[in-house]
């Protein structure tokens, strides 16, 4: 399947002419690019890839908050969600794909039945947003997490998600390998660490962005009473850098992006059938 699945994605990405390369350094993607907010009109019935905005009370070292990774992963993401299945992805005037971004306690969140949240363990939620995000996952909204590194970060989202959804009746578990949303149509075998592509080629090909502190990779979920996976957290690793930096090195492509394309695709849509 790995294999393969290099080659799918290496031939379309020769005729695609809408995945972006380059991050901050190409000024394409990453700080200082303004959200594109989401309005009713974003919403009608396809496929839109929503960004959760939130408030950081700190900054990580080579995070940048709510728009890490932001818009590069998002729109490779969808372009290739369009190429690999069925589902009918929101394209924009210009014909590219139609990413959002939504503030936690806008009432247009209840028309994502899917966040994406990047270095949340610099996150700070208000009240309001609390509230309206514990109403998202309960009326049937999912949330996936990725991109933070290390215990002090994992410590500060567990105290968010905890206000969000109480650990006695939420508890946070280790999504196994044998969950369907590893299988819902590429056979995953396990959760890679994926660093960003600065650390890996600073290393020397290191994964571990907090060395000691980061070592193992979390893949961690919470689900409601019926068994319904909610929240996803991938910890101690970077998904989304496999979409944003893959025309960027092919060694780094071929390592990661086939993993982590295949990954989202099974996520995108264990969410669209449960």
């Amino acid at each position: 399947m790995a294999l393969a699945f290099v080659a799918v994605l290496a031939a379309a990405s020769l005729v695609s002419a809408q995945i972006w390369v380059g991050g901050r350094g190409g000024g394409r993607t990453g700080r200082g690019v303004p959200p594109k907010w989401a309005t009713p009109s974003d919403f009608d019935g396809s496929f839109v890839y929503c960004r959760a905005y939130y408030t950081s009370w700190y900054q990580e070292a080579g995070g940048s908050g709510w728009s890490t990774d932001y818009p590069g992963s998002d729109n490779n993401f969808s372009v290739r969600l369009a190429e690999l299945t069925r589902v009918h992805v929101k394209l924009d005037e210009n014909r590219l794909p139609n990413y959002v971004v939504v503030g936690l306690n806008d009432p247009l969140l209840f028309h994502c039945p899917m966040l994406f949240m990047e270095d949340v363990g610099t996150a700070n939620f208000s009240e309001e947003e609390v509230n309206q995000l514990h109403a998202f996952l309960l009326k049937g909204g999912f949330l996936w997490v990725d991109d933070f590194w290390g215990s002090y970060a994992w410590d500060n989202w567990v105290k968010q998600i905890n206000r969000v959804l109480p650990s006695g009746e939420f508890p946070i578990f280790d999504v196994p390998m044998t969950h369907a949303i590893m299988h819902t149509l590429y056979d995953v075998k396990g959760i890679p660490q994926v660093p960003n592509i600065g650390h890996w080629r600073q290393t020397g090909g290191g994964t571990s962005e907090r060395y000691a502190d980061s070592a193992e990779v979390h893949f961690r979920g919470i689900q409601d009473d019926h068994q319904r996976l909610m929240v996803l957290m991938s910890h101690n690793t970077d998904i989304s850098d496999t979409w944003e930096r893959e025309g960027e090195n092919q060694d780094y492509f071929e390592l990661f992006s086939p993993r982590g394309y295949a990954i989202g695709v099974n996520v995108i849509l264990y969410t669209m059938s449960h």
